[in-house]
């Protein structure tokens, strides 16, 4: 007998038909001999209603009462959806956060899982009954009641299939499942059959895909199958499992940020700390840092460039003001007029022409690169806000993700795979899970230290398309592996970007560049032989705040100075001086609890 989780959105539970509707597939899951639980949504649009009324009393409703009134939406749900299995000839129980016993945190509008209690749910199953579950919320210590905040039944939903272990969990949606991207805005995007843990959480944080980032965590921490389906017919969806060695697309897909905003900080020290005192102003305020660059510094003076959320620009600009206060020295410059485009794929781990071919396809667009960021598996660009669907449109066309088993880039050349660490990433993380005491905390399962590769940036580079795109088709031609990629945003129609490639392919790559930056006047090449780079990673790096605040305020400490700063959702890499490796390497491992 199977155990499955079914989860059904507001849309899927709007009026009393479609609560049929609902009711009729976990009926059928039942009878077909399964052990079912439903995790239901308010209907409709009851949060938006709910949430107008409020305002219409107080300008700024308290938490705790917020909370308390948008459970009720749940309540009501469940109650009929309850109601709509009986009526079908089931047994059914409906269940609030705390009739579950779902423990929370007492952050009111955003909670976080501390834990949940499975007896009730496990005794209503071994009765025969369905139970429906209220998702978004749960109880504090004490007993009031707290909301999850965005996505919450999504939460909810891949939360108790975890502590059940249920063999799937299923989340009915208004689409078909998860698509190479958003079929909105690119008609020939191509629904995908799987997809595995770390690529979409990337792509979640990115702005693409149904689900909330929260949700996928939970799903990779405990090993939860997420099957996205469609809730108006019988399509399969999506699998959203472990990662598949066998046939690895290069890129899975393409997402768009439409209204980022940037958060330029110039004229910085160059000295340890920098990093940890902004980060810990942005932490402070729970604002969401995404791309974050810092590249290397020239005579002294450092610049950090980082996106937000347009929504959040006013409280960033606030916390980068403190941090430049506490530092004694910077400016604070910003922007808004961007949108970010990213690729996400496990596969681009092998193939050294990933980032050349993006580059490409937007040079080819007329589409001008503002920032670069990147991690093992996504390369983030930041694009003027005018050109953004045509820079989507082109990048998908670029790697032919309307096609079902996909070509590999034109640019570049396939990388035989790197021998594989004695113990796994996987092995690494089930290990800190198994120890966590609460559900939702963050896990940092490793700490990477790489001694092996070197620093090469390109200076005084023109600021227009096809640049970046001419420098890594000839890096990637040349048969050479580029790990980090940052480009900080450019000034006087000029910009600099840095790399990092194995220290053997060094003397190799800067004969491919120099030979082609003869063509451009003004243009130099610096590089480090020898560099350090650090790399937590884990999940929740991004959704989790404090992470980096953590990490920098750990090499601050340790008086050790960043050199170039990449971050994604599952990778905050940094690079140091080899003279610094190892007390950083030491200090990360004390501050994630991973020295043994």
């Amino acid at each position: 007998m199977a155990l499955i989780v079914q989860k059904f959105g507001g849309s899927s539970v709007a009026d009393a038909q479609r609560i049929m509707s609902a009711a009729k597939r976990a009926v059928a899951a039942k009878r077909a001999g399964n052990q079912v639980v439903m995790v239901i949504s308010a209907r409709g649009d009851k949060t938006d209603e709910l949430i107008d009324l409020a305002k219409q009393i107080s300008d700024v409703p308290p938490p705790r009462e917020m909370d308390m009134l948008l459970a009720t939406g749940e309540q009501e749900s469940v109650a009929l959806v309850a109601m709509a299995v009986q009526a079908l000839g089931e047994p059914a129980i409906s269940l609030t956060g705390y009739q579950i016993g779902i423990l929370t945190d007492s952050t009111y509008t955003k909670a976080r899982i501390r834990e949940i209690k499975t007896d009730r749910m496990r005794q209503a199953l071994k009765e025969g009954k369905i139970v429906v579950a209220a998702g978004f919320q749960g109880i504090d210590d004490d007993f009031n009641i707290t909301t999850l905040g965005r996505g919450g039944s999504d939460t909810t939903a891949t939360a108790l299939a975890a502590v059940l272990e249920a063999d799937v969990c299923e989340i009915y949606t208004d689409v078909e499942g998860i698509f190479t991207t958003d079929p909105r805005l690119i008609k020939d995007a191509r629904k995908m059959h799987r997809i595995a843990y770390d690529e979409m959480l990337e792509l979640t944080s990115l702005g693409g895909g149904k689900m909330h980032s929260r949700s996928i965590e939970f799903a990779k921490k405990y090993r939860v199958l997420l099957q996205v389906r469609p809730a108006y017919t019988d399509g399969v969806g999506t699998l959203i499992a472990p990662l598949q060695d066998d046939n690895v697309p290069m890129v899975t897909g393409v997402a768009l940020v439409k209204s980022e905003a940037i958060v330029n900080l110039r004229m910085l020290p160059d000295r340890p700390g920098v990093l940890a005192a902004l980060f810990s102003k942005m932490a402070e305020r729970k604002i969401p840092i995404d791309m974050v660059i810092q590249d290397v510094a020239e005579e002294g003076i450092a610049e950090v460039t980082f996106t937000v959320p347009e929504e959040d620009l006013s409280e960033a600009l606030t916390a980068a003001e403190q941090a430049i206060r506490a530092l004694g020295a910077g400016e604070v410059h910003h922007g808004t007029h961007v949108a970010k485009v990213s690729v996400v794929g496990a596969g681009m781990r092998k193939h050294t022409g990933v980032a050349a071919q993006m580059f490409k396809s937007l040079s080819d667009s007329g589409v001008n690169i503002q920032m670069i960021t990147t991690s093992e598996i996504k390369i983030s660009v930041l694009v003027d806000r005018d050109q953004r669907e045509q820079a989507l449109r082109c990048v998908h066309e670029g790697f032919a993700l309307h096609l079902e088993v996909a070509t590999p880039p034109a640019i570049g050349i396939a990388q035989n795979n790197a021998a594989k660490p004695k113990i796994s990433r996987d092995e690494l993380e089930r290990d800190v899970v198994s120890r966590l005491a609460s559900m939702e905390d963050i896990v940092v399962s490793e700490v990477q230290l790489d001694t092996q590769q070197s620093r090469i940036t390109v200076r005084n580079i023109a600021d227009q398309p096809g640049v970046a795109a001419e420098v890594f088709a000839a890096v990637a031609e040349g048969g050479v592996m580029v790990d980090l990629i940052v480009q900080n945003i450019g000034h006087g129609h000029q910009a600099d970007i840095s790399f990092t490639v194995p220290r053997s392919d060094l003397e190799r790559c800067l004969l491919l560049l120099r030979e082609l930056i003869e063509r451009w006047p003004g243009t130099a090449i610096s590089y480090d032989k020898e560099i350090a780079m650090l790399s937590v990673m884990g999940i929740g790096l991004r959704s989790h705040t404090g992470v980096g605040e953590k990490m920098f305020r750990a090499l601050a400490n340790a008086v050790v100075n960043v050199q170039m700063v990449n971050t994604s959702e599952i990778r905050i890499s940094a690079v140091v001086a080899p003279r610094d490796a190892t007390k950083a390497h030491h200090a990360l491992l004390t501050t994630f609890g991973l020295e043994k």
